[in-house]
């Protein structure tokens, strides 16, 4: 994956050359809506998601200061439905025809399991666990790219079902892993 995941030098701010830890609060900050803020391992807030309407089929992820990263929109697809980003680039007007930089649905491959597939075709798989919030994030190679779990303290007690950590390995565009993460939010009915 190329584009999505490049191997070569990192020039986005959006990846590292080092492994990355994040913890997910599945909370929104604004009014206790739905959403989910994300913190780097220092404790910063990085990202956002503000969803003030559950019913609605878009939602937007954020970085710290509420610029745009991506849209995301549900498309209604029989009983499931599937999901389309878009990287948000600042330059088209909402009424010129964009294409989708992701494009998620539930996999008719593995079941229960839901396939990514980005704007050069390429596809990765979001794999479920349990029924809680435990899911991987993998390329078609099976090469784990991200790794989402409840967040334990030191002692290994569970901060709660909406407190999360997401391991993303180096290299990896972590504004769309957690875009993923939003997705599989939007998925459960979490976020």
């Amino acid at each position: 994956m190329a584009r999505v995941f490049p191997q070569a030098g990192v020039s986005s701010p959006y990846m590292s050359t080092e492994r990355e830890t994040f913890t997910v609060w599945m909370k929104s900050l604004v009014y206790q809506t739905n959403g989910l803020t994300v913190y780097n391992s220092n404790g910063d807030i990085t990202y956002r998601v503000e969803n003030y309407d559950k019913s609605s089929n878009e939602v937007h992820i954020m970085d710290l200061h509420g610029n745009i990263l991506f849209t995301i929109r549900k498309k209604k697809l029989w009983l499931f439905g599937s999901w389309v980003v878009y990287r948000e680039c600042g330059t088209l007007s909402s009424t010129e025809e964009v294409k989708p930089f992701v494009k998620i649905k539930r996999s008719c491959i593995r079941d229960g399991d839901w396939e990514v597939r980005d704007e050069t075709n390429e596809v990765f798989w979001i794999l479920r666990f349990d029924p809680k919030f435990t899911f991987q994030i993998i390329d078609v190679h099976g090469n784990i790219i991200a790794k989402v779990k409840p967040k334990q303290s030191s002692n290994g007690i569970i901060l709660g079902e909406d407190v999360l950590t997401l391991e993303v390995k180096p290299r990896i565009d972590h504004s769309l892993v957690i875009t993923l993460v939003t997705v599989y939010g939007l998925i459960k009915g979490i976020v």
